[in-house]
């Protein structure tokens, strides 16, 4: 439920950026009223599957609702709108577990949730790069607008975080080889993609945020063999 409504709140702020104002709503392919039977439906389903998960899960879950109602909010408020975006967006680390144990092993999914924080930060100031003139002009505020020359030093920062998180929740819940062997993989992905971004040209701001799907992929693949090494 939290992903569908950013994924909304996110598509509403597209009017007003260059880059984004030819997709469906922004150039009124669709009217607000489909926009709002879409989101209807989308909420529907995601309601049914959380009532579908264990009383825990569906606590958890109905927890992370003021994050997602405030993230909107913050891009006028604060120039950390990531760092909201990344406590909202990665609750799954934490529902994704409860949901399987029935409850949170907190020793894991905090760490893990750290992790998914940090990443957020990464990925997604090196998105808003992309935006920051259009940003500057409408009034929004993030991290790419706070950090500015200093970009590459947070995103160093972060990653190191993140990877460090990923160390713990591996130690935490008895990890192998394969596991860190993709941690340190996606160490290697951040630092590569850290050095060789260029802040002001939006094209390679897309690329470098598109090769995160790299670290997930990396990831992913660290835990299931991590796991089957077990």
């Amino acid at each position: 439920m939290p992903m569908v409504w950013l994924l909304v709140f996110r598509y509403i702020g597209i009017c007003y950026v260059a880059r984004t104002a030819s997709r469906p709503l922004a150039a009124g392919d669709i009217s607000n009223f489909q926009a709002f039977i879409f989101l209807g439906g989308q909420l529907s389903l995601a309601l049914c599957v959380l009532l579908s998960l264990n009383y825990y899960s569906i606590v958890l879950g109905t927890a992370s609702l003021p994050l997602v109602i405030t993230y909107p909010l913050m891009k006028r408020i604060t120039y950390w709108p990531q760092l909201v975006l990344g406590l909202t967006f990665n609750w799954g680390a934490l529902l994704g577990w409860s949901a399987i144990r029935g409850s949170c092993e907190w020793s894991v999914c905090l760490p893990l949730y750290l992790a998914g924080v940090m990443w957020t930060l990464v990925y997604d100031t090196i998105y808003a790069h992309q935006d920051k003139r259009d940003d500057i002009i409408i009034g929004v505020k993030s991290t790419a607008l706070q950090f500015k020359e200093n970009t590459k030093q947070w995103l160093s920062g972060f990653s190191l975080a993140m990877l460090l998180s990923l160390c713990i929740s591996g130690m935490n819940c008895n990890q192998t080889f394969p596991y860190y062997t993709a941690v340190a993989a996606v160490g290697a992905h951040l630092a590569h993609q850290i050095y060789t971004l260029d802040i002001d040209k939006p094209e390679d701001c897309w690329k470098k945020f598109a090769s995160n799907r790299t670290v997930g992929v990396l990831l992913f693949i660290g835990i299931v063999f991590g796991n089957l090494w077990k």
